[in-house]
């Protein structure tokens, strides 16, 4: 319950001392988190690091890729005024601590306003913006959204028009609040509909040094909802406390060592955990500047050919990006710029490949440290500190005041009551003060928690003797050929050493016998070529145990992504799948004299079945007979596939 009362104004979080081992973190824990940390809520980071740093430069916004052109930047002072009149705009329309602000916004500052002011007036709900309207449409009805903030404008996924269509389909919501892109003539977007206002001009008319409504805000009030999933299967809705959101911040300075001198480039989603909370949150808590570099942040192909080039002008400490954008990075020479800012390197969301990791440094000197971060962990949860050289796929010490397990899994791949020691893989269990509060579906908590409330993360790992976290994978990814577990990070690895392979994946194929056969996805690194034949026998080469030798290697153009710019595998389990049934349909067509002309196609049907379609008129007589002979042959795959005669 929130009580009113203005807050004191405290120092902005710095770092205690080095963190160097898992002593450190005991050490950090010998005073008693209440006594440590003080701050309750988020707004009261951006009050005192408002206080702290003034003029000083928080946000830096890049209009374009190009270094030589001039970009827009907002002081901490600047930044606490337009998150006053964000939240005092939005307490005058009607919100209160329990009334959810969807956003809609591509990377901007304006995307801050809206981060920091709605969770200083109610409760923020980011929303990624390729989403069907369907499913944006279930989110902010689930999160009872009041108001939605939008861009105004098309320019970023369709993001204005997608705005304009969800305003009738959620029952809750009343207004929308238009942000225009930063290069608008003031006035030219002309008249907005009723219900539609302008963000800018609403917020200028609010006082931009205080709290209209009063609100104290206490750690256990709610600051955010955040979907996970949401690209396959219905996304659900993680509920954080200004608590959890306050100890990602506290915790992340302490153990990445983040302070005032420092600046870094964050090109992850806004609407992502990642972005939001270690690569935002945390940073201006401890006076960071953060550079967001234009709307379309590191999808932006002027900025990745840039990006040297960007490092050379403003001179971040840090750099900070999932796998598949280094992977990129790695293809854009460095052409004499000079990248000596950069001290701390560091990625998360996927496991880094061991050859990608030499790679990185041994083109730029610069080694990569992993973390592990996860929603419903606030979006943190283990760090690889500065000064800390681990192999690929170690992610680092848990955070301080955080227990961590590792579990043997049990028959059904889930997590089980027996204990790991170091060493031995399992999946990883976390209890932490950043721990979410729970879906807003409870619903959706049965499978989050063990029996005895531990986080289960799905994460497969193993603790090494220093005492960090060292991850293969996800339990879901696990390869289940005749009952054996086969890890894609061990077909991965294999492979991803062959010098032209850019990325790849292993996924499980569909088989009639062994449930599944691993197959892997390759990309190759612009210019060089290699045959699947040749890949294939580079990988089997690799790969000590016969079951986990791939059946095939599959060279694609481009490896689906998410929108964080994580590998897609439920894409490539499909794309696996339809490969398989298409052989089967090459085979029954074959044997009943059907030409390839009028052969029918294999079709995704949903996220995790398949469809054929046989046209009778074009295949004749024998149409009939080749519908049975593929329900026959389909039928004994362990996915769901339908076959219809039109």
């Amino acid at each position: 319950m929130s009580r009113t009362s203005e807050p004191r104004i405290a120092a902005p979080f710095s770092a205690s001392f080095p963190i160097r081992s898992l002593a450190d973190i005991r050490r950090l824990e010998e005073t008693p988190l209440d006594e440590a940390l003080t701050v309750r809520s988020t707004y009261e980071i951006f009050r005192n690091a408002g206080a702290a740093f003034g003029d000083k430069t928080a946000l830096t916004f890049l209009r374009t890729g190009n270094p030589a052109d001039e970009p827009i930047r907002w002081s901490y002072a600047e930044l606490l005024a337009g998150i006053h009149q964000t939240a005092n705009a939005l307490h005058a329309l009607g919100v209160g601590p329990d009334d959810a602000i969807a956003v809609l916004l591509p990377g901007c500052l304006e995307y801050h306003l809206a981060l920091w002011g709605g969770a200083a007036a109610g409760i923020v709900q980011p929303l990624n913006p390729l989403l069907t309207d369907e499913k944006l449409v279930s989110l902010m009805t689930a999160g009872r959204a009041k108001v939605l903030i939008a861009y105004g404008s098309d320019a970023e996924s369709g993001m204005w028009s997608k705005a304009m269509r969800l305003r009738s389909q959620v029952p809750t919501l009343t207004t929308v609040l238009r942000v225009a892109p930063h290069d608008e003539a003031p006035g030219s977007a002309g008249a907005l509909p009723e219900g539609v206002a302008d963000f800018k001009t609403l917020r200028e008319r609010e006082p931009d040094d205080h709290l209209v409504s009063g609100r104290d805000i206490q750690a256990s009030d709610i600051a955010a909802y955040f979907h996970t999933g949401g690209t396959t299967g219905a996304p659900k809705l993680a509920r954080h406390s200004h608590g959890a959101q306050v100890f990602t911040a506290w915790a992340s300075v302490n153990v990445a060592g983040q302070g005032s001198s420092d600046t870094s480039i964050n090109g992850y989603p806004l609407f992502h955990v990642a972005g939001v909370l270690p690569a935002s949150l945390a940073s201006l808590s401890a006076g960071v500047e953060v550079i967001i570099p234009t709307t379309s942040l590191l999808r932006n192909k002027e900025v990745l050919a840039n990006y040297w080039r960007l490092v050379e002008k403003y001179r971040p400490t840090s750099l900070s990006a999932v796998p598949t954008v280094l992977a990129a990075l790695a293809n854009v020479p460095l052409d004499g710029a000079d990248i000596s800012s950069i001290r701390y390197c560091r990625t998360g969301a996927a496991v880094l490949a061991p050859e990608l990791a030499a790679r990185f440094e041994r083109l730029f000197g610069l080694h990569v440290h992993e973390s592990l971060g996860m929603t419903e962990m606030a979006g943190i949860s283990t760090i690889t500190p500065p000064g800390v050289i681990g192999p690929a796929g170690c992610v680092g010490f848990p955070l301080p005041f955080t227990q961590l397990r590792i579990v043997a899994l049990d028959e059904n791949g889930n997590a089980s009551d027996r204990d790991l020691p170091a060493g031995e893989q399992g999946m990883v269990l976390f209890r932490s003060p950043n721990l979410f509060s729970g879906f807003v579906d409870p619903a959706d908590n049965a499978k989050a928690f063990t029996t005895d409330g531990w986080l289960a993360t799905g994460d497969l790992g193993w603790m090494d003797d220093e005492g960090r976290l060292n991850l293969s994978g996800r339990s879901k990814d696990l390869i289940i050929r005749s009952g054996h577990n086969i890890d894609p990070k061990v077909i991965e690895d294999a492979l991803g050493a062959h010098p032209a392979v850019q990325l790849c994946a292993a996924v499980g194929a569909p088989d009639a016998y062994a449930g599944e056969l691993p197959v892997v996805f390759a990309t190759l690194v612009p210019g060089a070529s290699a045959s699947e034949e040749e890949l294939l026998a580079f990988t089997a080469g690799r790969v000590d145990e016969a079951p986990a030798k791939p059946k095939s290697v599959i060279v694609i153009e481009t490896m689906p992504m998410t929108n964080v710019g994580k590998i897609f595998k439920p894409e490539l389990r499909s794309m696996a799948a339809r490969k398989v049934a298409a052989t089967m349909v090459d085979e029954a067509c074959a044997a009943l004299g059907v030409g390839a002309a009028v052969r029918p196609q294999v079709q995704a049907d949903g996220d995790s079945a398949l469809k054929v379609v046989v046209d009778a008129a074009a295949v004749g007589a024998q149409a009939p007979a080749l519908q049975s002979q593929l329900q026959q042959l389909l039928g004994r795959l362990p996915i769901k596939a339908q076959v219809i005669l039109k």
